[in-house]
């Protein structure tokens, strides 16, 4: 695991969690372009496939569709 670290991970986003595609420490948000540690990992968009930072983010993004 030491290889991943600083790394973004590629996910596959599923309705009650996600694949680890390829490993990393962390994914992008897609809103704001912070990291996300994949331990802090708690919203995303199963649709879009995109990780977002915080419930509020993830609410607008929805809205957007």
């Amino acid at each position: 695991m030491l290889m991943s670290q600083g790394r973004p991970a590629r996910l596959l986003y599923m309705a009650n969690g996600f694949r680890v595609l390829a490993q990393g420490d962390h994914v992008v948000c897609a809103k704001t372009s912070n990291p996300i540690p994949l331990e802090s990992l708690r919203y995303w968009s199963v649709a879009k496939q995109e990780a977002y930072s915080t419930a509020e983010i993830a609410a607008h993004a929805a809205v957007e569709e």
